[in-house]
């Protein structure tokens, strides 16, 4: 049952990543290639009917964590509180941002609220990136220092830096070069899977620009990747022996790498949907990989001394986890269910919706 619950929260959080990433893409486009109106308007017009329904796969996945996982919740609750509070002060500042924007038709007015969308979208992909990270690092479970553990094996708590901005030092801080640099991973990947997602739902006169600005920003993506697997081996001496072992896991870096190499030719796609579904593939690929690089753990230990937490020894009893079986299956059915009817209610383009517009 551990397992059936870890793929189910898995697979919420690759959802989150795809449908709340290209919101969070489209606000980073929005601050930094909007120049006019009425581009705002159609960034604003692709993303508005849906950005808040693509939220709820972050709260749905919070709760599968706190029922399934809640050693792991409570100890990355505990450890990363400082983080998780700026987080949610960004989606908040995000959401207002969008709906606060048309209530006044003041020139100042809606010029703070475009900035407060585009620059809490950057910061929100810069930190998935950084949280990611953290989770590939590890952790100093129990504090440990010079050989002893301070607190439980499953405690501990990061500063947002350490003063040697270093992934190997004892005293670890959120934000260390490793994590920044899967930090500007995401920035970079939800930008162009933003542009994508907007280049898919407008007739923007935006489009051919974008798929430029994708096209060159790949470049980008493609160096970072490529640094980020190199220094992998700072952080873990042995990052592939999941694929070595288990062969059938290559599918998820073929995958990512399908996604990457095939965004090299869109400004030659023919429809306007394919750009969005190779940075969807590029995506899920990444984060699968990532995900299936540390299993069984969930949070890896930096010291020796307390065990890193597993999807075993965080999981709640098998008994609850088996009743929930029936509860999950009634809200996917009911999650299903309201997701084909939004996405065919709000289908095609959606330059006409005027979202925000009082």
């Amino acid at each position: 049952m551990e397992l059936f619950w870890y793929i189910v929260l898995m697979g919420m959080l690759a959802m989150y990543v795809v449908l709340d990433g290209y919101d969070f893409g489209a606000g980073i486009i929005h601050l930094f290639c909007a120049k006019t109106e009425k581009d705002k308007k159609a960034i604003t017009s692709a993303i508005g009917p849906f950005w808040d329904a693509n939220e709820v796969w972050l709260i749905a996945s919070g709760g599968v964590l706190f029922f399934a996982f809640p050693t792991l919740y409570a100890s990355s609750f505990s450890g990363f509180y400082l983080p998780l509070m700026m987080i949610l002060w960004l989606l908040i500042f995000r959401a207002i941002g969008l709906e606060l924007r048309g209530q006044v038709h003041n020139k100042l007015w809606e010029t703070i609220w475009d900035k407060a969308f585009g620059i809490a979208s950057l910061l929100l992909a810069l930190f998935f990136g950084v949280a990611l990270g953290n989770v590939v690092r590890g952790v100093n479970l129990g504090m440990v220092e010079n050989g002893i553990s301070a607190y439980e094996g499953h405690y501990f708590f990061l500063p947002l830096w350490n003063s040697t901005f270093s992934p190997t030092a004892e005293h670890l801080g959120v934000i260390d070069w490793f994590t920044v640099l899967l930090g500007l991973v995401g920035v970079v990947a939800l930008s162009i899977h933003g542009a994508n997602w907007i280049i898919f739902k407008t007739n923007s006169d935006m489009n051919l620009r974008l798929k430029r600005i994708v096209f060159r920003l790949n470049f980008v993506q493609l160096l970072l990747v490529i640094i980020s697997l190199m220094v992998w081996h700072v952080i873990e001496p042995k990052p592939f022996h999941n694929f070595i072992e288990t062969w059938w896991l290559w599918i998820f870096p073929i995958t990512t790498f399908i996604g990457l190499f095939g965004l090299f030719y869109v400004k030659k796609f023919k429809k306007d949907g394919s750009g969005f579904m190779f940075s969807t593939l590029f995506l899920l690929g990444g984060f699968a990989t990532t995900v299936a690089s540390i299993f069984p753990n969930v949070l890896p230990s930096t010291n020796s001394l307390n065990p890193s937490l597993t999807i075993y020894n965080v999981a709640a009893d098998a008994y609850g986890l088996s009743i929930g079986v029936n509860w999950f299956v009634i809200a996917l059915i009911l999650v299903i269910i309201y997701m084909i009817v939004q996405y065919r209610i709000f289908k095609g383009k959606m330059d006409e919706v005027g979202y925000g517009e009082h």
